[in-house]
């Protein structure tokens, strides 16, 4: 997926695997509240992240719950229900991949209400290109805008791959290509004032 850091949709239907992402670093959390970039889950995302059972919960999955519960405290990541619709529609999203609900869930309720799916996942997001659905972004892409709208700068890139990886997250490379790509974009945009 070729991303354009100068252009970011804000209102975020998030699946499990970018919740992680987005609360795994402080800095690229705080940054992207402050760009009044908004975040919502499913009911099915919310059972993942909070309620479903792990084999084995590790110290970082308690510390990202904890960001996820403090996040909702604070109003972000509201909680949308699907309805009978939205499930048929997942039921047949399903029948062309191999993905979660928290996934399926996602793409179809951002579908229905016509914002932008966020997810880290290859497969979701080439289901929901393929499904027709032109709004897919990603951590990194987020990541990107941010330091091309200059709400993060040069010296925010270790903080947030450290911080990213601490809490056992492993995009480090995707961060290290959007980083670029965002670079290549100031430049090629001139001076901004």
């Amino acid at each position: 997926m070729a991303i354009d850091p100068s252009k970011f949709h804000l209102v975020n239907v998030v699946d499990t695997c970018a919740v992680w992402n987005v609360l795994s670093s402080t800095r690229l959390y705080s940054a992207a509240k402050e760009a009044r970039c908004e975040f919502c889950v499913t009911g099915f995302v919310l059972y993942e992240c909070l309620v479903k059972k792990r084999r084995a919960q590790k110290p970082t999955d308690k510390e990202l719950m904890g960001r996820l519960q403090r996040a909702q405290r604070d109003g972000a990541f509201k909680v949308h229900e699907t309805t009978i619709d939205d499930l048929q529609r997942v039921a047949q999203l399903e029948q062309r991949k191999r993905l979660g609900k928290g996934e399926l869930s996602t793409i179809a309720f951002a579908m229905k209400i016509n914002q932008a799916v966020m997810t880290d996942d290859q497969k979701a997001r080439r289901l929901a290109q393929d499904v027709g659905h032109p709004l897919v972004q990603t951590t990194p892409y987020l990541y990107a805008w941010l330091i091309f709208t200059r709400r993060l700068s040069e010296a925010d890139k270790s903080a947030i791959i450290q911080q990213h990886e601490e809490t056992g997250q492993i995009l480090r490379p995707h961060f290290e290509d959007a980083h670029e790509k965002a670079l290549i974009s100031m430049m090629n945009s001139g001076p901004r004032i």
